[in-house]
């Protein structure tokens, strides 16, 4: 059977401060810059999931479309969309970075998108930051 993949793009739009108890308030100043001002700062999200699969001989389609908007929009539009991610309980532990916010977006999805399907997250914060992940790395995470 013949394998390909498509690419849905979502949107939201959040807020966060990048900061890091790890380092002093000097040290994050330096390595977040402006992006470690106290009263935050947003984006307006664009969210590239893509998926793998099978070619589907009666349709012509690798996924179902619906079902694949219904679970990104309630699992992480849903969540993030107008909301402070300095909030969201899995950021807890780990500073709001894009390269954070991609990991967790691919847990939150790897489990409710059919197995083995779930290819790329690709996630544009700003003209010029994009971030990837493709789940190269295969331990498991907390969510």
């Amino acid at each position: 059977m013949e394998k390909g993949s498509v690419t849905r793009r979502y949107r939201f739009a959040a807020a966060h401060r990048l900061h890091t108890p790890h380092l002093s308030d000097e040290e994050n100043k330096t390595v977040f810059g402006k992006c470690n001002n106290p009263n935050g700062h947003g984006h307006n999200y664009a969210l590239l999931v893509t998926v793998r699969g099978d070619i589907n001989p009666s349709t012509g389609l690798v996924t179902e479309i619906p079902e694949l908007d219904r679970i990104v929009t309630e699992t992480v539009v849903a969540r993030f969309d107008h909301q402070d991610l300095n909030h969201d309980p899995a950021f807890s532990q780990r500073t709001t970075t894009g390269e954070n916010l991609v990991l967790l977006i691919w847990d939150l999805l790897v489990n409710r998108i059919p197995s083995g399907r779930l290819q790329k997250i690709g996630l544009i914060e700003t003209r010029d930051n994009y971030f990837e992940y493709s789940g190269e790395v295969m331990e498991k995470r907390s969510v």
